[in-house]
């Protein structure tokens, strides 16, 4: 684990917040902070110092795909209830690292030529590509979400899902892709602060979605849901995080920290040169 500062780490972070096979959502408790001992400016401190380090991997495992010595790549999977952070960790995480080595895809509601598809075709279509990091923005699990929640799929229908999801991610697996998986777990009054805020503040008037509202009085059928699919999905491979997030630094310092331990897994180096640094030192001297 490449941690900032080990003292306030005490957990390595991937083992504080994996989902294991007797894992309850509702033993979560939403403000905690699993493995951390420190509070909100250690964490932004923390978090801000994070950053240098998770640009510099990011970087070497770009330059390393660009010569041809790498095929890994990284692919952040961030779900969660409205209001619970994706866009927070998509700017203060992912967003300090060269957005040339980032691909960012967000899933709505799928396409009449989507639909004519499996539900996994437009998910393959966005897999990130060597040396990336990829963030999926809500992704395939809507589908066996919302899909339960609103009965737009069957029982039947929902487990051949969760057996094409493993399925799928077990191949991405395998041909090099670290999966990192995010539930970012918030509370039903943390949600609904936070919608109350962008009521009250024009400059967040554009983030309101009146649906949110309605989608609250499925709150319980929808923790169901997550649980659900944390049990059916998580795999060795593909391992579930459930993160708490009704304290915004703790759940991006958190997913940060899964990013770091990722890239450093991968252990990615810069490239040696394909040329003779000497000469060509004694080639631009001669233009200057």
């Amino acid at each position: 684990m490449i941690a900032i500062n080990r003292d306030r780490w005490t957990v390595d972070a991937g083992e504080a917040l994996r989902a294991g096979p007797d894992f309850l959502i509702k033993r979560v408790d939403p403000r905690s902070t699993p493995g951390y001992v420190g509070g909100k400016k250690d964490g932004e401190r923390d978090l801000a110092a994070g950053l240098g380090p998770l640009s510099e991997l990011q970087e070497r495992l770009f330059a390393e795909s660009r010569a041809g010595e790498t095929s890994d790549r990284v692919l952040l999977v961030l779900q969660g209830m409205d209001t619970a952070g994706k866009g927070g960790i998509v700017r203060h995480v992912v967003g300090g690292v060269d957005p040339q080595g980032v691909e960012l895809a967000s899933f709505k509601a799928p396409t009449e030529e989507e639909l004519e598809h499996d539900f996994l075709w437009r998910i393959a279509r966005r897999v990130p590509g060597a040396g990336m990091i990829g963030v999926f923005d809500r992704s395939h699990y809507e589908d066996v979400l919302i899909g339960r929640v609103r009965a737009l799929a069957g029982p039947d229908e929902l487990e051949r899902r969760y057996d094409a999801i493993n399925e799928f991610e077990s191949r991405l697996a395998a041909s090099g892709t670290r999966i990192i998986k995010v539930m970012l777990h918030i509370s039903y009054d943390e949600q609904g602060e936070r919608l109350a805020e962008r009521l009250e503040r024009p400059d967040k008037h554009w983030k309101y979605n009146a649906g949110d509202v309605a989608e609250r009085k499925h709150w319980s059928a929808y923790q169901d849901a997550y649980q659900t699919a944390i049990q059916r999905t998580s795999t060795p491979d593909a391992p579930w995080h459930v993160v708490p997030a009704d304290r915004k630094w703790y759940a991006r310092l958190a997913v940060q920290q899964l990013l770091l331990d990722a890239l450093a897994g991968i252990d990615p180096q810069w490239p040696l040169a394909d040329f003779d640094v000497e000469a060509e030192k004694v080639r631009l001297a001669a233009t200057r």
